[in-house]
């Protein structure tokens, strides 16, 4: 158990492990989560248990394994009898509450056999996998969808107070761009990532965020609380508002890990398939790649800066010293590298993510500032977290296991040898480039310190 009170649960999107300083990066300064590092764990070898969002955040949320939860790909609901991180944490006394990005509903059709109304205000935590929507956002908000689903976004009335006009603030300011001419062009395309984006700083997505989650812990006052801040970025659209559009250069940039050989001589008939992967030919021209990039590290240094000004925030209101904050991403981001974009496949770039852990109980002080080598998989949290807030994790239920007590500088005698990953891309365009059955086009990782075996 720790002596902190809260738990702050960050999570951003689509965030690579190296695209931060305290990970290495030599150009992109993150000093917030350098700080967060140098005073609280940073674990350097952790896996997601399914490189694509949805599936991911199931993980994630429920401490369970891809293939027990049958979530096998974006919009594929939890099993209605699936409990999540919120729903163990409620029970033990936190308020349990989302601002941003789930990606994740449960299968309510049972339930609703059974005569119960599911869009009644008491079945909101059962419908929100036990978090309470204080501001629930998905984060890509498409105009078509917009209209087939006939609400909005509480940010696009943000908006529109601040006289952002139109049918969808949110692609139009947020997410574009105006070119030279002033034409407005869209951030869906990557070219237009040179572009900043069509809207002050301070009212951005990354920006709006932070204040609701300043919002919360003001309202929540004394009652421990558990919150989840799920940023939008660094995911598509590559739309980062001014200055941060155009900090970084091609000079900046990792080189692109990648060669020749693997786009002309690939080397397994899957890896093939995600060449041909629409969303990443436009990858293979160095241009856009370079394009994409300076958006993307700017994305990421305004998340770090927005991170700042709400620790300092809490400074200021004594939340800090009870606290605890876990920093990670649901997975990476190719940009480029292997000639591949966005995630889906095993590579590090796109399976492996960075976590930190800050407690300020004084137990955890013999672990400051240090350095986790050990293999960790993301549904490791939801058993910390039952341990942090005193419960005691259920070993019938749960397939994580708690990182307790590197926070406390032990290391537990018998740790895992190998992490897991598991990957359906039957749903995408590349299970047609193999023309392969629906049941096939699966793969699974096991991967060791030194050693990655696919199975396919």
């Amino acid at each position: 158990m720790s002596d902190a009170r809260n738990i702050l649960f960050i999570m951003c999107d689509q965030l690579r492990w190296d695209y931060l300083s305290c990970y290495g990066h030599p150009h992109l300064q993150t000093p917030n989560l350098d700080w967060l590092a140098a005073n609280g764990v940073r674990f350097d070898r952790v896996y997601v248990q399914s490189p694509v969002c949805g599936p991911s955040r199931a993980c994630i949320y429920t401490g369970r394994y891809q293939s027990t939860l049958g979530v096998r790909h974006n919009g594929f609901p939890l099993r209605s009898d699936e409990l999540g991180m919120g729903d163990y944490l409620h029970a033990l006394g936190m308020r349990t509450a989302v601002i941003g990005k789930t990606d994740l509903h449960r299968h309510t059709e049972v339930v609703e056999r059974l005569g119960i109304d599911m869009a009644a205000p008491e079945q909101t935590l059962f419908r929100e996998v036990g978090f309470e929507p204080y501001e629930r956002n998905s984060g890509n908000f498409p105009t078509p969808l917009l209209r087939r689903r006939g609400q909005q976004p509480r940010y696009n009335d943000y908006l529109r107070e601040l006289g952002y006009e139109g049918e969808n603030p949110w692609h139009t300011y947020a997410n574009s761009g105006l070119d030279e001419d002033g034409n407005l062009q869209s951030g869906w395309f990557n070219k237009n990532a040179r572009l900043a984006a069509n809207i002050k700083e301070e009212h951005s997505e990354t920006a709006y965020t932070t204040n609701r989650a300043m919002d919360f812990m003001r309202e929540a006052g004394d009652t421990p609380w558990c919150l989840h801040l799920g940023y939008i970025k660094p995911h598509w659209p590559y739309m980062a508002p001014a200055p941060y559009h155009a900090m970084y250069g091609p000079e900046q940039m990792l080189p692109a890990n990648r060669t020749e050989a693997e786009r002309t001589n690939p080397h397994h008939p899957v890896y093939a398939g995600f060449l041909k992967y629409s969303g990443g030919l436009g990858f293979s021209n160095d241009e856009i790649r370079e394009t994409v990039i300076r958006a993307y590290m700017g994305l990421v240094k305004q998340i770090d800066d927005h991170l700042g000004r709400l620790f300092a925030w809490m400074r200021d209101q004594g939340l800090m010293e009870n606290t605890v904050i876990v920093f990670t991403s649901d997975h990476g981001d190719y940009l480029g590298d292997h000639w591949l974009t966005d995630k889906y496949w095993f590579h590090e770039e796109s399976v492996r993510v960075p976590l930190i852990i800050y407690d300020p109980s004084t137990r955890a002080d013999a672990s400051r500032g240090t350095v986790c080598d050990e293999l960790v998989e993301m549904i490791d949290l939801v058993p910390t977290f039952v341990e942090m807030a005193g419960g005691r994790p259920d070993q019938e239920r749960l397939e994580g296991r708690s990182l307790l007590p590197f926070l406390r500088g032990e290391t537990p005698a018998a740790w895992r040898e190998f992490v897991v990953s598991e990957e359906d891309y039957s749903p995408i365009t590349v299970r047609h480039h193999l023309d392969l059955p629906v049941e096939d086009a699966r793969a699974t990782m096991l991967r060791t310190k030194r050693w990655k075996f696919i199975l396919h």
